[in-house]
């Protein structure tokens, strides 16, 4: 196969050329969210960044297995060793079993990943139904030297690890001066040094979520589940493990940590990683309670949002900006989103029935390989939009009668129009889909009511027509007189 794709590698903090282990297969991990909460702004992100990618591979020919987890167990607040566990605060609180606070969470983030129209992974493992492999990685990481265990816990010795590998080499961090200016005293902690992670924790007599191991009755850490689950879905070895860029340090760089450990190297050819959703500059998330769910968004029940957002407003405003760069969410660049896909699904919709001429007086040969550059070129899905608005323009120009377009260009336009827009960025036509038969009704009752006001301005009969114009306006239509008929469509 070609490998037109380039990414950029975290690892290397370059764009690498996209070559798979054992293609036409593709092995893709990403960590997927901690259900103890409605999915916000910020879960977004990943989740549409990863679907864009795992759209293009498939696109281009490739056997993606994609897989993404569910965190249910042991990840505890602050992201930390110690704390309690964020499900089983939550159930404690809501005086819930924990697995009933994962289940309802989780039907919930499907459904909204559903709204966002990204599709499904391949396999979506849980935390809690892995544990015997989790244990199995702690075992062998034990068994080589990098792990000790204390007081029914078992931590990794990162000093350890350092002086054979190298810990930092993902975030890029260095770990001498942590380890010199952290060092805790002997016989404060069970923790031979404060950087030292858990691997598996001993539960205090008030923790619910436990189990039996060789050290304690007691949960996994949280960066165990990700190696442990990547490794059994993908191989020792796998093309991409993506996530937020906040998982940069700790999780990924301990996840590297762990199968070097565990395997002798790592597991992972190509780092990917989406920044940040913003407010005000600062980073939208659970802990600092700036976050605005989904939910939120898509009904504007929100004091911080000035309206309600589609599922496909939101998806095009992630998109609207490389995926790492970061993106400030403001209710103006979510209003410049939703206008801008508007007239991007209004030259859609035109284009699908513009009448084909003997000749063209407009150029479309370049753009299927200008989104396909855009796209090889690290997925960059602002540069595909800007192409397809300069192509918006050429059909406005075609319908106004400015320009002309041939059968064959016509033909190569609609199907550009189509892969990219749907296929590719994942954008559904929210106007279409909101009523399947009904929908289609009702469209057929308003062409017959427009065909009507023709006949009644055909026949000068004025006060008809503009009664109907007046009517349709007042109860929420935009009507628009072109050359080839009036066109509507609702208004905001």
């Amino acid at each position: 196969m070609e490998h037109p794709l380039s990414i950029y590698n975290t690892l290397t903090r370059k764009k690498e050329q996209f070559i798979p282990l054992h293609e036409p297969h593709v092995g893709m991990y990403v960590c997927g969210p901690t259900v103890y909460g409605d999915a916000h702004l910020g879960h977004a992100r990943p989740a549409i960044t990863f679907d864009l990618l795992f759209r293009y591979l498939t696109h281009i020919g490739y056997k993606v297995r994609y897989v993404r987890n569910i965190t249910d167990v042991g990840h505890l607040e602050h992201d930390a060793d110690d704390g309690e566990d964020k499900i089983a605060k939550k159930a404690r609180l809501e005086q819930l079993e924990p697995m009933e606070v994962v289940q309802y969470y989780l039907n919930r983030y499907h459904h909204a990943m559903e709204a966002l129209n990204v599709l499904p992974p391949s396999i979506e493992p849980h935390a809690s139904g892995h544990i015997i492999e989790q244990i199995e990685l702690v075992k062998k990481i034990l068994d080589n030297g990098y792990a000790y265990e204390s007081e029914g816990s078992v931590y990794f010795d990162v000093e350890k690890y350092n002086k054979d590998h190298n810990y930092g080499v993902l975030s890029g961090r260095n770990i001498d001066d942590m380890l010199n200016t952290t060092r805790a005293l002997d016989g404060q902690d069970e923790k031979h040094n404060p950087i030292d992670f858990a691997l598996w924790k001993c539960a205090q007599p008030e923790h619910i979520m436990r189990w039996p191991s060789p050290w304690s009755d007691g949960f996994p850490g949280w960066h165990c589940e990700c190696t442990a689950m990547g490794k059994k879905y993908l191989g020792e070895h796998f093309d991409i493990h993506g996530g937020g860029m906040d998982l940069i340090f700790p999780h990924h760089e301990c996840e590297i940590a762990q199968a070097v450990a565990s395997q002798g190297e790592d597991m992972v050819h190509y780092w990917m990683h989406n920044n940040m959703i913003t407010i005000n500059g600062q980073k939208m998330g659970k802990s600092l309670g700036n976050f605005i769910t989904l939910d939120e968004f898509f009904t504007g029940d929100n004091k911080m949002l000035s309206q309600a957002y589609s599922p496909m407003t939101i998806r095009f405003f992630i998109l609207q900006a490389h995926y790492r760069s970061t993106v400030d969410f403001s209710n103006e660049a979510l209003q410049a989103a939703e206008k801008g896909l508007e007239r991007l699904m209004d030259a859609y919709h035109h284009l699908m029935k513009l009448k084909a001429a003997d000749v063209s007086t407009v150029d479309v040969k370049d753009l299927r390989r200008k989104c396909y550059d855009a796209m090889n070129d690290d997925l960059n899905s602002p540069i595909v939009i800007a192409h397809l608005f300069d192509a918006a323009r050429t059909i406005n120009s075609v319908k106004d009668g400015k320009a002309t377009i041939s059968l064959e260009d016509l033909k190569e336009l609609q199907d550009v129009f189509h892969t990219f827009i749907f296929d590719i960025l994942g954008m559904k036509d929210e106007a279409a889909s909101a009523g399947n038969n009904s929908n289609e009704a009702f469209g057929k009752a308003m062409d017959l009511l427009l065909t009507i006001r023709q006949q009644a301005k055909a026949n000068k009969a004025w006060a008809t027509s503009d009664k109907i114009r007046n009517e349709l306006t007042a109860i929420g239509f935009e009507i628009k007189d072109t050359k080839d008929g009036a066109e509507w469509k609702l208004s905001k």
